[in-house]
């Protein structure tokens, strides 16, 4: 007979400041906005929510998040070529689903998000890393890339990408697009930063091109209004959206979210989500800010570029091993995300990526503070 031990997981200290969590902080949760939609979902008289409901996703919810983009991205926005999922990680996974088998290629950023290449090995794809640069993806590369592999997709955070903070400029957009109507490979853009930009405008997001080529676009709610809602968009044309409407998951499930997806919709409609993501970009832009002043005066060895929105600093410490360092870090109650979590190949060994949206200015600086003494420890070798 097999027993099953319980996990136990070491406790984090009250006081342990961890730069490398990618979440917000719970003060920042909209807590009465959400309480006053769900009472606003209710007070209809229309249980219709609490029904199976339509593949493509609640259709009021969809309107109402089609009028948000139309004005948000100044882009109009179909809600038919809308469909609702359970955020951009699920929808991710269902793009694997659908549109490959076990041993397919596909393209990704090197660094990029360390949980899309767990998405991808749960599927047994052949994941190949594409260079990076100040301007994102170096798109030159995929062509190069082409000659050995045909990847039926490319996984691509364009906007203040995860862990870079780089931007993919307007100029690789384009030619990304071209290069997937020339060689049958879809674009998987996941775009969960486009609303939180501080210093600069965003680009077009990739769903302004989903009629020029096989473009895919995944958002989330999670970043600009609460992770626990799971609740996200995927947005293509209509003819790919029929892949995903007919596929055995949304036939017996109705579609995804029904009653959370009702509820955002009266915070969409009410103009709270707008006052959410103002409200977030004035918070975080100013962490940015002090953030970046900090790791100028107590980590001025660090080499980075001070990104423009998202949540992340990503830094590079020449020649110092950032796996080894974390241990280190630990003991000084101090936590970062090494560069190695964000490679899938042996890489990045001196870069680190920190957060700037779950702490406080003042905890952020604590915490940069306890970097920097144990780092001089750790290259004193004491």
């Amino acid at each position: 007979m097999t027993i099953s031990l319980p996990i136990i997981q070491t406790p984090i200290p009250l006081d342990f400041i961890d730069l490398g969590v990618g979440e917000p902080a719970l003060a920042s949760l909209p807590v009465d906005l959400l309480h006053q939609a769900a009472e606003m979902c209710f007070d209809q008289n229309d249980p219709s929510f609490l029904q199976y409901g339509l593949e493509l996703g609640n259709g009021y919810f969809r309107q109402a998040l089609a009028d948000f983009l139309s004005q948000g991205c100044r882009l109009p926005t179909d809600p038919a070529t809308l469909l609702v999922t359970n955020g951009s990680s699920m929808g991710l996974h269902l793009v694997c689903s659908l549109f490959t088998s076990p041993g397919d290629v596909v393209f990704v950023e090197e660094p990029t998000y360390f949980l899309a290449l767990r998405i991808l090995a749960d599927h047994d794809l052949q994941i190949i890393p594409i260079q990076t640069d100040r301007d994102g993806l170096v798109v030159d590369c995929i062509e190069e890339k082409i000659k050995t592999y045909h990847p039926k997709f490319v996984y691509v955070i364009p906007t203040f990408q995860n862990p870079t903070g780089r931007t993919l400029s307007l100029q690789r957009r384009a030619q990304l697009v071209s290069l997937s109507r020339k060689h049958d490979f879809i674009v998987v853009a996941d775009e969960i930063y486009q609303f939180l930009n501080y210093r600069c405008q965003s680009p077009e997001p990739f769903g302004a091109s989903i009629d020029e080529g096989p473009i895919i676009s995944l958002n989330s709610f999670s970043k600009i209004l609460a992770p626990g809602l799971r609740l996200g968009w995927l947005q293509s044309n209509p003819v790919t959206l029929q892949r995903f409407v007919t596929s055995g998951l949304l036939d017996s499930g109705g579609g995804l979210n029904p009653f959370t997806s009702a509820m955002v919709r009266f915070v969409i409609e009410s103009g709270g989500l707008a006052a959410n993501i103002d409200r977030l970009k004035a918070e975080y832009g100013s962490r940015l800010l002090d953030m970046d002043v900090s790791l100028r005066r107590h980590l001025p060895s660090a080499e980075y570029v001070p990104p423009q929105g998202g949540y992340f600093f990503w830094l590079r410490f020449p020649g110092v091993d950032t796996l080894a360092w974390q241990k280190k870090a630990r003991s000084f109650k101090v936590g970062f995300s090494p560069g190695p979590r964000f490679s899938c190949q042996p890489g990045l060994l001196d870069f680190i990526r920190l957060s700037f949206v779950h702490y406080s200015s003042a905890e952020i600086e604590e915490g940069l503070i306890r970097l920097k003494e144990s780092l001089a420890e750790f290259r004193s070798g004491t």
